[in-house]
């Protein structure tokens, strides 16, 4: 097969609106080397010659079950555990408070739903399963529901193996490795089950609403860089749907997405409340 070196302006221009309308991600002209370089493995697997073929390929019929290999080519993941520290110092200690005190004043359940929107490879919703496990004497008895979603399946499938190596693990210290690892091979370790269990995965795209029921706390955080304002717009207004009255958004600092949120009260530098 001959090899392709650089998609043209005008087939950039085609592969970045299929991108968006599908995904919301909005891809600058000067990452056309890397979406070539992506976009050319796909290439190879899928035994196509040239970009335009591929490309007609991927937008016929018989190409929708490529869709999801593409999108998982061109999406960038990079993440880490207890990224932020301060947002899980917050949901320790502030979030926990508040939570106990509205049970013992009878306004709750002793039932918590948190979801991890665009999880990655899984170590934002673990670390907020390590968290709640640390608090086992004060919430012992409930039931805790932590859900992590990606438009990715090859990075859900990595969240569900539980392997990682000791580069993410940028917070822990070595007693922590210890408590919350197995170590499988040389820095490859592996989550222990009392830790793993505790999250499920799901596919999602976050352009659209959810099937599932409301959460009383919703993560978004290094998600929105790469899509433009109508689509954070999208985004935002199916999260805010599915955040139950009083729940909690929490945000990272490049989501861009301050000036949408004027519907929810501001109680923090990354966190808002749903009246």
């Amino acid at each position: 097969m001959m090899e392709v070196e650089r998609l043209t302006p005008k087939q950039f221009e085609l592969f970045q609106k299929f991108i968006y309308d599908r995904s919301g991600i909005k891809i600058d002209i000067s990452k056309v080397t890397l979406v070539s370089n992506r976009i050319r493995r796909r290439l190879s697997a899928s035994s196509h010659s040239d970009f335009d073929s591929y490309y007609r390929f991927l937008t016929s019929k018989a190409g929708e079950a490529e869709v999801t290999n593409f999108l998982d080519a061109i999406t960038t993941n990079e993440t880490s555990f207890f990224r932020t520290p301060t947002n899980f110092d917050w949901l320790k200690n502030e979030y926990v408070k508040e939570l106990l005190k509205e049970k013992a004043d009878g306004k709750r359940a002793a039932s918590l739903r948190v979801w991890s929107a665009a999880c990655s490879s899984g170590e934002e919703p673990y670390s907020i399963a390590m968290c709640l496990s640390e608090l086992s004497v004060p919430l012992r008895g409930w039931s805790i529901e932590i859900l992590g979603t990606d438009i990715s399946e090859s990075t859900l499938k990595s969240a569900r193996t539980a392997l990682y190596r000791k580069r993410t693990m940028q917070e822990f210290d070595e007693s922590r490795i210890r408590r919350y690892f197995m170590e499988e091979s040389t820095d490859c370790y592996k989550l222990r089950p009392l830790i793993a269990e505790m999250v499920r995965f799901k596919h999602h795209n976050l352009l659209r609403p959810i099937n599932e029921s409301p959460f009383d706390c919703i993560w978004l955080r290094n998600v929105l860089i790469y899509f433009d304002r109508e689509s954070k717009e999208k985004v935002i207004n199916n999260l805010v749907r599915s955040l139950t009255s009083g729940g909690y958004l929490v945000v990272g600092p490049s989501e861009g997405v301050y000036d949408m949120l004027g519907m929810l009260r501001k109680r923090g530098t990354f966190l808002y409340q749903k009246p």
